[in-house]
């Protein structure tokens, strides 16, 4: 199972020992808000680490835990997946914050590595994302990861802004 480093992150896979740390987050109703528009219950928590550890074994990327580097606590979690978690689907990068983290520059950390651990390890040719469209902070990581908008699709039983970045793009950032 891979793990990502940035410069003020470790991204770990998922694990049991990040229960209390995940459900912390998961628990908070603004985290969840445009996510599934409610809190997550320990029990649930516990079973999307069960979820995502089946994932990294069969499939080798899943869902990470974002480990501070200074505090060693749970501050996020992101994922490389399937869109839709159906593998006709093309990829899909995800995050999430705790609320006490918010608007300091990690979900675009996070997501820089994740993004080149997509394209470059798994050699992905396309990258996705949706948010709800009333979610213009996950919005702006997207752009300033440099997805473009593709326009509102379905997704997670809700309407959502759906952006996109190919191979190809990603290298022209990643050299320029």
């Amino acid at each position: 199972m891979t793990v990502l480093h940035t410069a003020r992150l470790r991204l770990e896979p998922c694990r049991p020992e990040h229960l209390s740390g995940l459900h912390e987050m998961n628990r908070d109703p603004a985290v969840m808000r445009y996510i599934t528009g409610r809190a997550e219950t320990l029990e649930e928590t516990q079973a999307m680490i069960e979820r995502v550890q089946a994932r990294w074994a069969e499939l080798g990327y899943s869902w990470w835990s974002f480990i501070d580097v200074a505090s060693g606590q749970v501050v996020g979690a992101g994922c490389i997946q399937h869109l839709g978690r159906d593998r006709a689907q093309p990829l899909e990068i995800g995050w999430r914050l705790r609320q006490d983290r918010w608007g300091q520059g990690l979900a675009s950390e996070a997501a820089q590595v994740m993004a080149a651990f997509a394209f470059e390890t798994l050699q992905a040719p396309l990258l996705c994302a949706v948010c709800h469209p009333d979610n213009p902070a996950s919005a702006h990581v997207m752009k300033k990861l440099g997805m473009v908008y593709r326009g509102q699709e379905r997704w997670y039983e809700m309407d959502t802004a759906v952006y996109e970045m190919d191979r190809a793009a990603w290298r022209a950032r990643a050299a320029a």
